[in-house]
């Protein structure tokens, strides 16, 4: 029965004693993991294929006084390609590391709840940076605003930047390196994907079956451990200006009625806790019960992986080691946190048009298209569809956990965003409404891999043509009685309080 349904709630790590010893127990096994790998980076044989010259000099100055690591994507010290490479560069030339983060007042459609997830995982990248004598300096305005006149004012031999596929980043690179000094190398390495996304391929892929060998045939090579970020032998002549993170939240330009999520905290070690876990109970489970929103079945780290608090490669490789224990649960997850989000990135780097129906392949289009006139049975509001105010009460409920929780299940994501194609006007209005819910209320929304959500589920991106049906036409089809036969529908409504909305037609 609904009303007997457990209140579940997204795994929140325990944080008695002897759990904190256990966590710092697993965090010191991975530290020396890293140290076993080399010395410093200096030791390492560094993939130079990680690796893009952005601008044209690719030589650090003579008597330069530093280097930067402009971080971006990537917010974290550990498991990161590019500070490593901005500290092999450094200690190349016997100068200080400093790390930039260029905050702007207003990103997209970001609310108070993802500044406050990005900005408090900065205060603790900014307190490690400390302890390992690197500056850490957090600038008002883009990279292409702010670091310019910076890197001037203080003789910086060469910027070493995060790689991030998206319209907007890939505009601040682009500004950058427009107003660098030309004597200043602009480097790019992606620390965010296992293979670098230029490596994976060279274009646009039709599917995950297209690009899945591409990426898995390249593992050997690239799926390996990283060695350690050291403290930095060289000082600054400066000091950074200090830094109230909390004046920086509450400074921004965000809708302040979306708050911060209780269930993750921002930061390496609490993504470290939420790993762990995955690992030690729902790693077990995650193959055959992934797609059941009622079960605690995923790994969760979706908040800190998009804001690059944890790698997802140090995940995989964490996780690859219970390969003979869990053998179908170990390939199904690093088919999804490599296979799947790889192919998103490459969506979106290839796709000029990577959040518009014009992105999509023109079978889609045109089946689109056709039934652009098909008759509606519910027309929806934005206000409406983000108030859970539909006749759908497992709709309704996937939206509240959206709100409470920042992140909604993978499965009912697709579910709920089918659902906006088929009660609103036009495909174009349907993705419009997606992306925007998504990327108020997830923390993880602005991502490629939502985007692709988004446009998979309304636009067919690396699917196929089904059945013709209204409104959907050969797009893929889902409804409430297919939910009902994957899972308890009630048990996941009475955890979430969805209600039936009356439908009266405006």
């Amino acid at each position: 029965m609904a009303s007997s349904a457990k209140k579940l709630k997204l795994s929140t790590p325990s944080t008695t004693t002897e759990s904190k010893t256990k966590i710092d127990d697993f965090a010191n096994q991975i530290q020396k993991r890293r140290e076993e790998t080399a010395e410093s980076i200096l030791k390492y044989k560094f993939n130079k294929k990680r690796v893009r010259i952005i601008s044209q000099e690719q030589m650090v100055a003579d008597g330069c006084e530093g280097i930067v690591y402009w971080m971006s994507r990537d917010s974290r010290v550990q498991d990161n390609w590019a500070f490593l490479f901005a500290q092999k560069l450094a200690l190349k030339n016997e100068v200080p590391l400093h790390v930039c983060f260029c905050l702007i007042a207003k990103y997209l459609d970001a609310s108070v709840r993802q500044f406050h997830f990005l900005l408090k995982g900065l205060e603790k990248v900014a307190a490690e940076c400390k302890k390992l004598n690197i500056s850490f300096h957090l600038l008002e305005g883009s990279g292409a605003e702010a670091l310019p006149q910076w890197i001037i004012d203080h003789k910086i031999g060469a910027v070493v930047c995060d790689f991030n596929p998206l319209r907007v980043p890939m505009g601040w690179l682009e500004g950058a390196k427009k107003k660098f000094k030309k004597n200043v190398p602009l480097i790019q390495v992606d620390a965010h994907n296992v293979v670098p996304c230029w490596v994976a391929s060279d274009k646009q892929e039709y599917s995950a079956r297209t690009i899945r060998n591409k990426i898995n045939s390249k593992l050997d090579e690239y799926l390996t451990e990283f060695p350690p970020v050291i403290k930095h032998p060289y000082t600054s002549k400066f000091e950074p200006e200090p830094i109230d993170f909390d004046e920086a939240i509450e400074s921004r330009e965000a809708d302040k009625s979306v708050g911060p999520i209780e269930w993750a905290a921002p930061g390496y070690e609490n993504a470290l806790k939420v790993m762990k876990s995955f690992i030690d109970t729902r790693l077990k489970i995650f193959a055959t019960k992934r797609n059941d929103p009622t079960l605690d079945a995923l790994s969760n780290l979706s908040p800190w992986f998009h804001f690059g608090q944890i790698s997802v490669q140090r995940v995989a490789l964490c996780v690859q080691e219970y390969k003979k224990k869990y053998t179908e649960s170990v390939n199904a997850y690093l088919e999804e946190a490599i296979v799947r989000r790889e192919l998103a990135d490459n969506f979106c780097f290839y796709c000029e048009n990577y959040d518009s129906i014009k992105g999509a392949s023109a079978w889609a289009q045109k089946t689109l298209d056709d039934h652009r006139k098909d008759k509606r049975t519910h027309i929806y509001t934005l206000e409406q569809l983000s108030k859970a105010e539909t006749h759908d009460d497992l709709w309704n409920s996937a939206q509240i956990q959206m709100i409470k929780e920042g992140k909604m299940h993978g499965f009912l994501r697709m579910y709920w965003c089918k659902k906006i194609l088929e009660w609103t006007p036009s495909p174009e209005e349907a993705l419009k409404y997606a992306i925007y819910l998504n990327d108020h209320y997830s923390v993880d929304g602005r991502d490629p891999s939502g985007y692709v959500g988004c446009m998979w589920s309304i636009c067919g991106i690396h699917d196929q043509g089904w059945a013709e049906r209204a409104v959907f036409g050969k797009v893929r089809y889902m409804n409430y009685e297919g939910c009902k036969r994957k899972f308890q529908v009630p048990a996941f409504v009475a955890r979430y309080g969805g209600k039936v909305h009356k439908y009266i037609k405006k």
